[in-house]
């Protein structure tokens, strides 16, 4: 694939924070060689798996940090594939792969936590989203999740470097097999190389590198305690910042939640090129990268200020059911804040393409149910057979049309 080439002056531009910088270049390297077709993708178990894994301890080493893996900086685990006889690539292998972990003892009773997932799906294509022929093809995940494992590199580079010894240790791990289902931060949690009864929060970051032009950035489990919203409210970094309180999502932060620890989670929100091979280097936004990383720093050293935070319980918004009859092929975005359910992409030969739904409609009714959010447009598809006929009620600019679907 053609990867653009960036000049030498790019290392220069930086963003200064509390007397650090956070460097478009530093974070243009980690990305670009993460997200290059040499490690094909990610995927757990492989050679690119590992080549990740050593980039990762490279630069934990460079950056001060010390190991804290139960194999140096790296705690190896296993998981299996649960067999799928409707999937003929689901064949029950089992998949070694290991977190990295780099810690900053600053001699304290308690840590924080910040993470992301390393992995991607490598070449297969099992879990590519909207690519019509995706197996075989490089899924090199320059957002997902070249763009938070950058930029748990960074932050630990900022809090060794930053000539202040936090009243916290803070612990960065890189998990592996997210995209498998949690299974990293899962064994993790389960097999911790710290006493997570410890922890003050984590901090989880999962698709940080595509914000927009409204600087939108979605953050959840910010009810899982008591200060977050306050906080946020009160030091927004001049973002759109879209908070919801649940501590359960689809990304690490929850297999830390389940173990009562208070979380954040920040991402910019899914785009057309989500787990597809086009998730390519060339489409980060390198400058929002870099302002992220530095309003969350910003939050970190906020919160070295508060004791050790409360852990409070969420309402976690999901639908009744977890798998569905039908599909309409759409990516919902997720960082909408209107009424109705704005469709990110459309999977090509799809019900959606079929009826002639686009990238920017908004769905506000299927058949007759009203369409609120993302939620009840889960719900709603629900309500549906496969072969059902149905009509879906969208809005498109100003008009207001309404298609025949079949799923």
């Amino acid at each position: 694939m053609t990867r653009i080439l960036f000049s030498l002056f790019l290392s220069l531009l930086t963003l200064p924070i509390f007397g650090q910088e956070f460097s478009k270049g530093n974070a243009a390297k980690h990305i670009k060689y993460l997200a290059s077709d040499k490690l094909k993708g990610r995927a757990p178990g492989t050679k690119g798996d590992k080549q990740a894994q050593q980039y990762i301890i490279k630069q934990f080493k460079a950056a001060g940090l010390s190991p804290k893996g139960t194999d140096g900086f790296l705690q190896p685990f296993s998981y299996a594939e649960k067999s799928n006889p409707h999937d003929a690539h689901a064949t029950g292998n089992t998949y070694s792969t290991a977190n990295v972990i780099g810690y900053l003892d600053n001699g304290a009773e308690n840590t924080i936590i910040i993470g992301a997932h390393f992995d991607h799906l490598g070449t297969d294509g099992r879990h590519s989203s909207l690519d019509a022929n995706p197996l075989g093809k490089i899924h090199n995940g320059a957002d997902d999740n070249a763009s938070g494992t950058a930029g748990v590199i960074e932050l630990g580079r900022y809090f060794v470097q930053n000539n202040r010894k936090e009243p916290y240790n803070f612990l960065f791990i890189c998990f592996s097999g997210e995209e498998a289902g949690l299974m990293g931060s899962k064994y993790f949690t389960e097999n911790p190389t710290i006493t997570l009864s410890k922890t003050h929060f984590m901090l989880n970051m999962d698709m940080i590198g595509r914000l927009n032009e409204a600087k939108t950035l979605v953050v959840h489990g910010v009810g899982t305690s008591p200060v977050f919203v306050p906080l946020l409210k009160n030091n927004s970094g001049g973002f759109t910042l879209v908070m919801d309180s649940a501590g359960v999502g689809p990304s690490d932060h929850t297999s830390f939640y389940l173990k009562d620890i208070p979380v954040l989670f920040f991402f910019t929100g899914v785009h057309s090129d989500y787990h597809k091979p086009s998730d390519d280097f060339e489409k980060i936004n390198l400058q929002g990268e870099t302002e992220i990383l530095a309003y969350i720093a910003s939050i970190c050293d906020s919160l070295c200020n508060y004791p050790k935070l409360a852990f409070t319980k969420t309402k976690t918004k999901e639908s009744k059911t977890t798998s569905f009859k039908v599909s309409m092929g759409v990516m919902p975005d997720y960082s909408y804040q209107g009424e109705g359910m704005r469709i990110d992409g459309v999977t090509e030969g799809k019900p959606a393409e079929k009826a002639g739904l686009q990238k920017g409609d908004i769905i506000i009714k299927i058949g007759e149910i009203a369409v609120k959010d993302i939620y009840s447009y889960m719900d709603a598809l629900n309500q549906f057979d496969k072969g059902k006929t149905t009509t879906v009620t969208i809005r498109r600019g100003n008009e207001i049309l309404t298609q025949s679907v079949t799923f």
